[in-house]
């Protein structure tokens, strides 16, 4: 199939990936509940441990249906490869870990999911590493931030909680510009809103554990990789452009070309840091991303008036969806995320704090939960949860105030949102 047109969304998102199981003619991938294979004879072992030959060793490094899964949702994002692993937060030490050294850096957006501020302000430093947090707004801040040990930028497509989109081709100029590399945490977004390689991007991360999976079943991470990026002239990337001693001094962007991120992140970085997706988290996740387009366009349309009727409500101050003609950011939905503005974004309440966590009470429909991207409408007030953990500064810089609740907007039928919500407001 060569020769064929590209296959469009709604086509890759079910077949992507997926063959008849050769052994039994299974039409939907197996689970693969399996630890290790069985190689044919020594030579195509050493091929394998060499990575002169493509295989399967051992299910810390990937499994066929973890495989599958990587290899759809490389082909949704555009990309020449995808790596899985066992959560969001493991994707995006895994897309760092080919990159960074100690001593390294990487520049952030301030508008980030409350975990992974977290996570890049004191669980990376332990590793040597450190992150500068900026105003992605501000491009020249951005630029500014960047010094000789800086090795990625990162930011969010449309950041958790406040929905607020990132200007991600004004961002990849800056980052090209500086020579480094752009990774862009998708999962709010999924590749059906947003597709940042298209924009500039060099990495995707995903949460799968979110809207690719889409039922709150498992947990999973993805890193995507556009194949684009030189890491080799500037001598910032010795992981990927330096001999590694563990594979006789492979070089591996020089003799891996565009696919030298993803077998690296498989083969050094799954094989030391563990972090391995299971293969019925990935059979779940695969299921889930069949449905994906409808979904997400439910999701999208959902939002979209939930978000309308509560700007009018009494007792809200302000609603943070970018769809919305009062969002700073509306001018950026048909640009990055042409298909919609997503499912997702903040409240603020005029009751102030205990407002808030008398609507989190007071809801029945929707779901109080550490989650988003659920079939399901959610809610969560991220002052005291998500976000609970960091300054009041970067709670302010990350879109959270006391006085605000997080709203993932499900699939249901909308009358019954806005019913639900409008039952817990009259009660505030």
């Amino acid at each position: 199939m060569s020769d064929a047109a590209p296959q469009g969304f709604d086509t890759l998102q079910i077949h992507a990936g997926a063959r008849p199981d050769p052994a039994t003619g299974a039409r939907q991938i197996p689970i693969y509940q399996t630890t290790a294979y069985v190689f044919r004879d020594a030579d195509h072992a050493a091929a394998l441990f060499n990575l002169s030959e493509v295989g399967y060793i051992y299910s810390r490094l990937t499994n066929p249906t973890v495989s599958a899964l990587a290899e759809r949702i490389a082909a949704l994002e555009g990309g020449v490869g995808a790596v899985c692993c066992s959560s969001g937060h493991a994707a995006q030490l895994m897309a760092l870990f080919p990159l960074m050294q100690p001593g390294c850096n990487v520049v952030a957006s301030s508008r980030l999911y409350g975990g992974t501020i977290q996570q890049f302000t004191n669980t990376i430093r332990k590793f040597g590493w450190s992150a500068k947090f900026v105003d992605f707004d501000d491009l020249a801040a951005v630029e500014a931030a960047v010094d000789d040990n800086t090795r990625a930028i990162f930011c969010e497509s449309i950041a958790n909680p406040g929905g607020y989109i990132t200007d991600i081709p004004a961002v990849a100029k800056v980052a090209n510009k500086v020579g480094l590399p752009l990774i862009v945490d998708n999962t709010t977004g999924t590749p059906y809103l947003c597709q940042p390689l298209k924009l500039g991007a060099t990495l995707v991360v995903h949460s799968t554990t979110k809207y690719l999976t889409g039922n709150g079943t498992v947990t999973g991470g993805c890193v995507v990789d556009g194949g684009t990026f030189d890491w080799s002239t500037s001598g910032k990337f010795p992981s990927l452009s330096e001999p590694e001693p563990a594979y006789h001094g492979i070089k591996f962007h020089e003799a891996l070309g565009g696919m030298a991120f993803t077998f690296h992140s498989i083969a050094i970085g799954l094989r030391d840091l563990g972090m391995t997706m299971n293969p019925q988290a990935a059979h779940y996740t695969l299921m889930g991303i069949e449905t994906l387009s409808l979904r997400m366009a439910r999701h999208v349309e959902n939002a979209q008036k939930v978000a309308e009727w509560l700007e009018k409500h009494p007792k809200v101050e302000k609603v943070t969806y970018a769809g919305l003609d009062s969002s700073p950011y509306k001018h950026r939905v048909a640009t990055v995320c042409p298909k919609g503005a997503g499912g997702l974004f903040t409240v603020s309440l005029k009751a102030g704090y205990e407002g808030c966590v008398k609507l989190v009470s007071d809801l029945q429909l929707f779901s109080h939960v550490a989650n988003l991207g659920d079939t399901r409408s959610l809610v969560i007030h991220p002052a005291s949860t998500t976000h609970r953990q960091l300054s009041d500064e970067q709670q302010a810089a990350a879109g959270v105030s006391p006085n605000t609740v997080r709203l993932s907007i499900g699939i249901e039928d909308v009358a019954d949102i806005i019913a639900d919500l409008e039952q817990a407001l009259a009660k505030g």
